[in-house]
């Protein structure tokens, strides 16, 4: 007798063999010398999904794990903290203690003024995913339509429930492949989503193991505080990888296609809440988290993330934001190289269509390489905020409208603005349809008060 599992009622995320396509793509961006075995991938991945596909795809891991760089690849691309803070540029926000960084002090009238900040950023970051959170997964051949029919474009405000007609139902493939929406018009409270779950549960992780966690305990916490159907992409494969044993950084590279999709860098905004004026030490809070699921310019997103809203803490110039993000990755990396791009597209006068149009060109949004990758999404991200010129609303929109992983750019934008404004800059319709309420699926959290989870942010700010 012999036992053989059905692979095709396993989650197909936590499975390589279904993945070799992300795989040979994500190889080649690295600069892996794999060019001679396209074609063997692609007959691979051709195959029916079984064991002898299963066998394949364990064979073509092999080789791309261990294949050489290509002669004269561009960039340096380390996954270790070290190494990652020698490649950095030099900058002014590089490190905390330069002397160039405003010390914030969590006390006084300074620390009511950190609070609005506060305040802001989650209530922006939650803002921006109920937003983003109605058309994840759209393509803007679809996304662009609905917004013209109900007098919502160029974007302005929530898409509601009556905005989508009978139509639009039965003709876009969007609303046959997502039966359940969650409305402005129909919600309560913010409902769970995973952009807003890795926020509460840094919070926890922080909350029980104070600053000095290692990413053994991030990977521990995850296993214990939510369930394995709360993840997706690296991080579902990273999950499978702790139940085979796989420690970190092992877990982020053994059989993960997706280990630079943007996982890594929608979970990077409490080290940054917790940091403010110290963008270094939220970069290294960031690297911890993201090492267990991530490598590369997956694990320099959540740096960027983390060390931007670090900065947003203490001043109001948006491109300086920027900057102070990418002080903390490295800069011969492809995710610098791009952010670089679209900060020359900005002072050049490229119009706004125009940014991201040269965007859409790069990335094909109708893969899911293209459309879930970290890169394609930070540009998404710095875009919004250069031409939404520091105006919430306006920014979130951008940050929405253009498609891509909407619910993820949408909070990323959100609680970067909220950050560097405060509560004041959100706008009652807005937050309306929130009443001040957060849901997660952390185990034993399930619907918070944003006001309490601010709270316990200053705790942590003040040690």
């Amino acid at each position: 007798m012999r036992l053989k599992p059905d692979y095709t009622k396993a989650r197909a995320e936590a499975l390589y063999a279904p993945q070799l396509q992300n795989e040979y793509w994500q190889s080649v961006a690295e600069g892996k010398d794999i060019g001679q075995y396209e074609a063997l991938f692609q007959a691979v991945t051709e195959m029916p999904l079984d064991e002898n596909k299963v066998k394949m795809a364990d064979v073509l891991f092999d080789i791309v794990l261990n294949a050489p760089m290509k002669e004269g690849y561009a960039y340096v691309e380390p996954s270790d903290l070290e190494s990652i803070r020698q490649e950095r540029p030099q900058s002014a926000w590089t490190k905390s203690t330069a002397g160039a960084v405003p010390e914030v002090k969590a006390c006084g009238e300074e620390k009511e003024g950190l609070r609005e900040k506060i305040y802001g950023a989650w209530m922006g970051r939650i803002c921006g995913c109920l937003l983003g959170k109605t058309v994840e997964g759209i393509r803007t051949d679809e996304l662009v339509p609905l917004l013209e029919q109900s007098g919502n474009y160029p974007m302005h405000r929530y898409i509601r429930s009556t905005d989508v007609t009978d139509e639009m139902k039965e003709n876009y493939r969007y609303f046959k492949q997502r039966p359940l929406i969650f409305y402005a018009d129909q919600v309560s409270y913010m409902p769970f989503d995973d952009d807003m779950n890795y926020v509460v549960l840094a919070q926890t992780l922080i909350e029980k193991y104070g600053r000095d966690f290692t990413p053994a305990d991030v990977a521990w916490e995850w296993q214990r505080l939510q369930p394995v159907t709360s993840y997706f992409t690296a991080e579902a494969v990273a999950c499978r990888n702790f139940s085979l044993g796989f420690q970190p950084p092992d877990s982020a590279v053994y059989q993960n296609p997706f280990r630079e999709w943007i996982g890594a860098q929608i979970r990077g905004d409490y080290f940054g809440y917790i940091n403010p004026g110290k963008p270094e030490a939220a970069a290294e809070l960031a690297w911890r988290d993201a090492s267990i699921s991530h490598i590369k310019n997956g694990i320099y997103g959540e740096m960027f993330v983390a060390a931007m809203l670090a900065v947003a803490a203490v001043t109001d110039d948006i491109q300086e934001i920027i900057r102070g993000g990418m002080a903390q990755i490295p800069e011969k990396s492809r995710l610098y190289e791009h952010l670089e791009t679209v900060l020359g597209w900005y002072q050049e006068g490229v119009g706004e269509k125009e940014c991201f149009d040269r965007i859409h060109g790069e990335w094909d949004e109708h893969t899911l390489y293209g459309w879930c990758h970290t890169i394609s999404n930070a540009m998404v991200v710095t875009a919004a905020l250069l031409y939404g010129g520091g105006d919430y609303g306006k920014s979130i929109c951008l940050a929405v409208q253009t498609g891509f992983d909407t619910d993820c750019n949408g909070a990323t934008v959100g609680s970067i603005l909220g950050m560097r404004g405060g509560i004041s800059v959100i706008s009652e319709e807005w937050t309306s349809p929130i009443h001040g309420t957060l849901e997660s699926t952390i185990f034993g959290m399930g619907k918070s008060a944003v006001t309490d989870l601010v709270e316990i942010t200053m705790k942590h700010i003040e040690g």
